[in-house]
Parts: C-alpha cells; structure tokens; sequence
C-alpha cells in the first residue's frame, strides 16, 4: 500500500519539474528576440570562436571567416534570386605555410550527405528576424547543392566556393552564416 503513495507523489513533484525545464529550454531556444546577431554571437561563444566579421574585404568581400587548419573562407556575395534561392560565393584559402586537410566536419552530419562525399554541406544560415535556420539545399538525388570534393588545398591555394539555400523572405536584408569549424559572421544580402 506504501508503494501507492509514493508512485502518484513522484508523479506530482516530477510534472512541475519537468514543466519547468520545458519552459526554461524553450525561452532559451528563443534567442531574447536578438535581430543583431547575438544568437550567433553566443552559439559562436560556446564553440570557442568568436565572430569576426570584416565588412568590405578590399571592396569585394562581405566576411572573412578562420577555421582550423589555417583556412579562412572569405564570403564574396550572398544572393537572392528570384527562383527563390540564396546562393553564398566566396573563395576557401590555405593561408599556412604547408598543405591542409580540408576537414570532414565542414560537410555537417548528415547520412544522406556523408555518403555523397566531401562537401561544405554543413554551412547554415540564419534569419534572426524570422528565427529560422536554413540548411543547404539537396538536388533529387540527394547531393548537396554546394561546393564538392574539397580534400586538400597547397600552402597559398585559393579555390572558389558556392552553397545555395532556400532565400529567407524579401524582408530580411542579413543573415548570419555559419560553417562548422569556422567563425561566424552575419551577412548581406543582396537581390
């Protein structure tokens, strides 16, 4: 009979517990309603990086991102098209001294995506005013519409690189860019 009372009075001490932690996780999930990037900012902050934006990279870069293994990615235009896409162009860069492994992180985690082989498919954008994530686009076949087959890049070798989203809604002029192992940066974007 003792068991009886104990069953029903976890069940009543657990439920506003678990409430709570819903609530709590939810709101935290929200970003505070951020539209300058500090949901970025404090992401970046729990993987080690902080954001580092340079605006008007000698007149023809939007941002300069550092990754591991002495690679910086400059993003050079982010645009809208009318078909409803978001196409991201920069130029991937070995600025070490030596040759570097392009990372297996930066094609994300996916297993449709992990089987297509290297690819800069775990990059995402994010619109801070819509509070969404957007994830590279895959064709019928399941490949990443994105830049392929990056394994190594020589000291001082530079290799244009494009990722195509689905564009947020006209209204939204930046979003933020993230790619894994990278900085992050927010971008504009233009169309």
């Amino acid at each position: 009979m003792r068991t009886c009372f104990i069953i029903p009075l976890r069940r009543q001490l657990l439920t506003p517990l678990l409430a709570a932690g819903l609530i709590l996780g939810a709101s935290g999930c929200a970003g505070g309603g951020s539209q300058d990037g500090g949901a970025l900012a404090s992401a970046s902050a729990t993987n080690g990086s902080a954001p580092r934006a340079k605006v008007g990279l000698s007149g023809t870069g939007l941002a300069e991102l550092q990754g591991q293994n002495d690679l910086a990615l400059t993003i050079t235009s982010a645009e809208r098209d009318p078909a409803g896409y978001l196409t991201v162009r920069g130029d991937l860069k070995n600025e070490g001294a030596q040759t570097a492994v392009v990372p297996a992180e930066l094609r994300g985690d996916e297993l449709a995506v992990l089987r297509t082989g290297p690819s800069l498919a775990g990059a995402t954008v994010t619109d801070f005013v819509q509070r969404k994530r957007y994830y590279v686009l895959r064709d019928t076949s399941g490949h990443p519409l994105t830049t392929t087959g990056l394994t190594t890049l020589n000291a001082g070798e530079s290799v244009h690189v494009f990722m195509q989203f689905p564009a947020p809604p006209a209204s939204t002029s930046a979003v933020g860019f993230q790619l894994p192992l990278f900085d992050t940066a927010t971008i504009k974007i233009s169309g």
